[in-house]
């Protein structure tokens, strides 16, 4: 972070800030790298509370400048500092008091984050484009969620009239969280089933709530003892023609900067040849990024 990089977020912090987002937002991102010096931070708008990210230790007094520009430019709001490299991602509260726990509203719903004690908030902002696909495509559908964490592609599809909508997560802890994002926005809990289990150990729950009309599928790239991109998505996809109805969609998605997009049309074409690729989600613009295949990846296949 040299001061003319520092120089570049301030900018895009003024002009962000001068007309704030009325809802959640990333501000700045970049982890696309594409502002040199800053590939290592981010920011983002929790509608009253700036989320400064740091995903590489800087030096001592690259930190200490960043610190003071943030408290001075822009101490109308209340700022964390999360230091994504350290072990527990420890946060400072550089301006106003800790918060534990905010409300955010993205698309008109509303979901509970944490703040300053977990490495995530519990909403991954650039997945906005892919809920709001899913509550466009929901309606009458028996949906299923794998990885659901906290059920933010559910809240969504329940909002788009989905007949019901089955969670799958080994986070309990973050299905509960589910419960209460749908409870925040009015839904009946009748219409959605919560799974606590490790998916690899319970294809026959999974199968017998079935079939569905759309899985979406968000995996961790890496979680220590339970998935591995390379060699569990493909057990995932192989389980596909088991889970749909005839005409059924899947959105699969993957997030790792190594891995394009052949990495999941290839998978599908091999372990589950009976659904054609139809469309890849665009990211939102507030996600650029130098290379296209190094973002997010949220693909549409269809069955038949």
């Amino acid at each position: 972070m040299t001061p003319d990089a520092l120089a570049t977020l301030h900018a895009h912090l003024l002009t962000a800030l001068a007309n704030p987002p009325s809802e959640t937002r990333r501000l700045f991102h970049g982890r696309g790298r594409c502002w040199p010096g800053l590939e290592q931070l981010t920011v983002d708008w929790l509608q009253g509370v700036l989320l400064v990210s740091l995903f590489k230790e800087p030096q001592a007094a690259q930190l200490e400048a960043l610190k003071q520009l943030l408290q001075s430019e822009f101490s109308a709001n209340t700022i964390a500092l999360q230091h994504r490299y350290l072990p527990q991602s420890t946060t400072e509260w550089l301006v106003g008091q800790a918060i534990d726990e905010q409300i955010i509203t993205e698309g008109g719903l509303r979901y509970l984050i944490d703040l300053g004690k977990k490495q995530n908030t519990g909403l991954f902002l650039d997945m906005r484009y892919g809920r709001q696909w899913v509550r466009e495509q929901a309606k009458g559908q028996r949906v299923l969620n794998l990885f659901a964490y906290t059920c933010g592609f559910s809240v969504a599809a329940i909002e788009g009239g989905a007949e019901h909508v089955v969670n799958l997560d080994m986070a309990r802890g973050a299905l509960s969280r589910g419960r209460d994002n749908h409870r925040l926005n009015g839904h009946d809990l009748s219409r959605v089933t919560f799974l606590g289990h490790d998916l690899f150990k319970s294809w026959a729950k999974v199968i017998n709530n079935g079939p569905y009309d759309l899985v979406i599928i968000d995996p961790p790239s890496f979680q220590k003892g339970s998935f591995l991109l390379t060699k569990d998505y493909q057990r995932v996809l192989r389980r596909l023609p088991e889970l749909l109805t005839a005409q059924g969609t899947v959105l699969a998605c993957m997030n790792d900067p190594a891995f394009g997009e052949d990495f999941l049309i290839d998978g599908v074409t091999r372990e589950a040849p009976g659904l054609h690729f139809v469309q890849r989600l665009a990211n939102p613009p507030e996600f650029p990024d130098i290379d296209p295949q190094s973002g997010l990846k949220a693909l549409v296949f269809r069955q038949g």
